[in-house]
């Protein structure tokens, strides 16, 4: 073989080891070489997500409660972001330099190469003057968004927030990624999944000012965004609105219910506050002061707050005295401005006595009480005093108090309920009985009950020995096949006590209010049921409570409320049920007088309001 044949074999051989490594390169770039395939497709294509609108939520009678509002978000690539005109960008988005370079720095961190969230939620006008410059900003782009927007300042509570999503959310649902947003409270948190809709994508093409070009390849691999569907709720805006008025410089909660259904007609909650307040870019500041107000409106008491019952838990205790054979319409025990074996303890106001059944509960006779309930706890049918009382807390968890309700709306409570094993603790077992725990009689010592709760437990009372589960959603979508009612809130709950034993207490309730403890809250036309209670408080003024159906037969709803530190039941309670009741069976109010005076009240800690016309 010649030199110059090797030569040639050597020189070819050098032409294709380049060549390998050209291929090897090449190879490496396209295929493994993520980033720069991501920054080569980012330099020609932007994928804007396109995100959905959320479902609106509407009231019982079509009002609409919650709707959406256009804003935008600022997105950045930062590897593109090139030599810009830093204080001019500022100036036009609002920030500060030293927010600019934050930021930017936060948006590399997350990748040089990926969009991500610059500044969030920029108003129609903002995005509108960023818009006409934003070829000098290279890197720069706008993603819309909606927004919540409430026509009425109501239902803050029921209604909920959304907010955005955590670290913790995006690593546990793949759904959900940074810079989302998802139901945080309310409404808009048990009913995320189906208000959230689904996103979408539109690929664009931009050239090297970042300014669109079209769709790439005319849209075939766009994806539409999917809105979220709309909900019907069971609230009555009418009613929400008014009862927030007649709670305002008052701390407490109403809860109204149709007792033929379970479906919730108002969730009060005071104080609270305007739903609006936490949407946008204010919402940060806005929680924050809310969050720091000592009245604390951000704490849900309809759902939330423990409250003893007082007096409105002689219901109950005379319930579960007649079906255990104890009391009966003609039972009477004597009182002395109290309970005589207990040397006048608990105390009572003044009545005639000895009282029958039915006038027990007209005249709310604590003594009368005292003793149904050391007949219950003290039975000889059960064996002990722990078997008898095991027996009693039955009863009481039947009618929903000591356990989640489940309804729709989340962090509802149980409220509470003693147990053997407490008294166990506390007393030593063995040493606790009737007499150690009598003020369980007339709704006090350890008892906890929220006023959700209080509400369905005259349902319970309204519809003779059952309840439907609370809920605040009617139907999803407007379709008959969604409703929600036709689904498990439509499964009735029965309460072990016999119908005739509710006809009974009734006749009592009703007496209350004809010429009772709660004859001043009378409604002209409207015969009701009711029971007043004086809730002791161990930290100030007693609560004023008033449970009560309407009308007396065929009740189309029930109502609790509470307000605290008010007083007796009849001086606050009673007449704000009374006009919630006349507010929705007949549309209007007759008694301006009593509507001022419940409106025009401050009953807030600090407050010296004129003193009402107090009763027991």
């Amino acid at each position: 073989m010649s030199i110059f044949s090797e030569r040639k074999y050597f020189v070819s051989g050098i032409f294709v080891s380049v060549g390998i490594i050209f291929l090897i390169r090449l190879f490496y770039i396209q295929i493994l070489d993520d980033e720069f395939k991501l920054s080569a497709s980012n330099n020609v294509l932007r994928y804007e997500t396109q995100y959905p609108a959320r479902g609106l939520v509407y009231d019982r009678n079509g009002k609409l409660l919650v709707y959406n509002q256009a804003v935008y978000d600022l997105m950045v690539v930062p590897k593109q972001v090139k030599s810009i005109d830093t204080a001019g960008f500022c100036a036009i988005i609002g920030i500060t330099r030293g927010d600019f370079i934050k930021k930017l720095r936060k948006a590399k961190a997350y990748s040089p190469v990926k969009p991500s969230l610059f500044e969030k939620q920029l108003s129609a006008e903002t995005y509108a003057a960023f818009e006409e410059k934003m070829y000098k900003f290279p890197g720069f782009f706008v993603e819309k968004r909606t927004l919540r927007k409430y026509p009425r300042p109501i239902a803050a509570h029921l209604l909920g927030y959304i907010g955005e999503v955590d670290d913790k959310l995006t690593a546990s649902n793949p759904y959900y990624r940074s810079g989302d947003y998802v139901g945080i409270s309310g409404i808009e948190q048990s009913y995320e999944k189906e208000l959230r809709g689904k996103r979408g994508v539109k690929i664009l093409m931009v050239d090297v000012f970042n300014r669109p070009k079209g769709s790439f390849r005319n849209g075939d691999y766009d994806t539409l965004a999917v809105a979220g569907v709309n909900l019907t709720s069971t609230l009555d805006a009418e009613l929400q609105e008014y009862g927030e008025k007649l709670m305002q410089n008052k701390m407490g909660g109403i809860a109204a219910i149709d007792p033929s259904t379970g479906e919730i007609l108002a969730l009060v909650t005071s104080p609270s506050y305007d739903p609006n307040l936490l949407v946008g870019r204010v919402r940060t500041d806005n929680y924050k002061q809310l969050l720091g107000d000592t009245l604390k409106p951000l704490f849900n008491r309809a759902l939330m707050a423990y409250y003893p019952p007082g007096s409105t838990f002689k219901l109950i205790n005379g319930l579960i005295g007649q079906q255990e054979k104890l009391v009966y319409p003609e039972t009477r025990y004597p009182c002395v401005r109290g309970y005589p074996p207990g040397g006048g303890k608990p105390a009572c106001h003044p009545h005639p006595a000895p009282l029958d059944f039915k006038e027990s509960i007209q005249y709310s006779c604590n003594s009368y009480y005292t003793y149904v309930f050391r007949s219950i706890i003290d039975n000889n049918k059960y064996h002990s005093t722990e078997e008898a009382f095991q027996a009693w807390r039955d009863y009481v968890l039947a009618f929903g108090i000591g356990v989640r309700l489940h309804s729709d709306l989340p962090y509802e409570l149980p409220g509470n309920v003693p147990t053997i094993k407490y008294y166990n603790k506390y007393f030593g077992k063995g040493h606790w009985k009737s007499s150690t725990i009598l003020s369980l009689g007339i709704g006090q010592g350890e008892l906890g009950v929220t006023p959700l709760q209080m509400a369905n437990v005259i349902a319970v009372i309204a519809n003779r020995g059952f309840f439907y589960v609370p809920h605040i959603i009617r139907n999803i979508d407007d379709s008959a096949e969604n409703r929600i009612h036709s689904g498990k809130f439509s499964e009735k709950h029965y309460v072990p006590v016999d119908e005739k034993y509710y006809d009974r207490t009734i006749e009592g309730m009703y007496a209350v209010v004809e010429s009772g403890t709660a004859a001043n809250s009378k409604i002209k036309g409207i015969p009701f049921c009711g029971k007043t209670g004086t809730a002791q408080n161990p930290h100030g003024k007693d609560h004023s409570v008033f449970l009560a159906f309407a009308p007396k037969d065929n009740p189309r709803i029930a109502i609790a409320v509470l307000v605290e530190n008010a007083g007796f039941g009849a001086s606050w309670a009673a007449p704000i049920a009374s006009l919630m009741i006349e507010k929705y069976l007949t549309d209007s109010v007759s008694r301006p007088e009593l509507d001022a005076r419940m409106k025009e009240a401050n009953l807030l800690p600090g407050a010296h309001p004129k003193s009402a016309e107090e009763k027991p």
